[in-house]
């Protein structure tokens, strides 16, 4: 008999999309719900901090990552969560305006800020993770409030309605082509 073995889904995407919210959340509900930059402390895998934000060697913490997960469904959270061999990575997306607003919100810089917006408009971790996973999803979080994602998140995790929520669905370029046409005509 074969023993139980992680099922690791990754929630991922750009900083100021959901994901500390919504992990708590489902830790509320009786998931396993991991920090990535946690893991990485725990498993001295900081390399560096750039602006308050820690540096962490991704190969390294892959190769350690296996050593602590439970058996049963793990999520890992963090925008570098689909980076460590996931079964499963669910990518929260966020209007690329009001991705500005929340991380401004935040106090961040206008040079991060900047930075993390274009992230998000270019899709550049949901690019990431098409490249590495062979299952990614992605969930608009602009309207929703945390407990809506994260019963999107169970039920893509159960198998429900996983098709509304594959990579694709979601087009900023266009959204924000819209807003500036609307601009230039006022």
């Amino acid at each position: 008999m074969n023993p139980p073995v992680s099922e690791v889904v990754a929630i991922t995407g750009t900083p100021g999309t959901g994901k500390t919210t919504v992990a708590k959340i489902l830790r509320e509900r009786g998931y396993t719900v991991l920090s990535v930059n946690e893991l990485a402390e725990k498993l001295d895998c900081i390399v560096g901090e750039d602006e308050g934000c820690k540096i962490v060697d991704v190969e390294r913490l892959r190769e350690k990552i296996n050593s602590v997960l439970p058996n049963g469904i793990v999520f890992l959270e963090g925008h570098l969560s689909h980076l460590l061999n996931p079964k499963k990575v669910i990518v929260l997306r966020c209007n690329p305006l009001e991705l500005k607003r929340r991380l401004e919100s935040k106090g961040w810089s206008e040079e991060k800020v900047l930075e993390n917006v274009e992230a998000e408009l270019i899709d550049s971790i949901l690019v990431e993770a098409l490249e590495l996973c062979d299952e990614v999803y992605e969930i608009d979080t602009t309207s929703l409030s945390p407990e809506e994602v994260a019963n999107a998140i169970e039920g893509i995790v159960s198998g429900e309605n996983v098709e509304k929520f594959r990579p694709g669905k979601i087009d900023w370029i266009a959204i924000v082509e819209d807003y500036i046409d609307e601009l230039i005509r006022h």
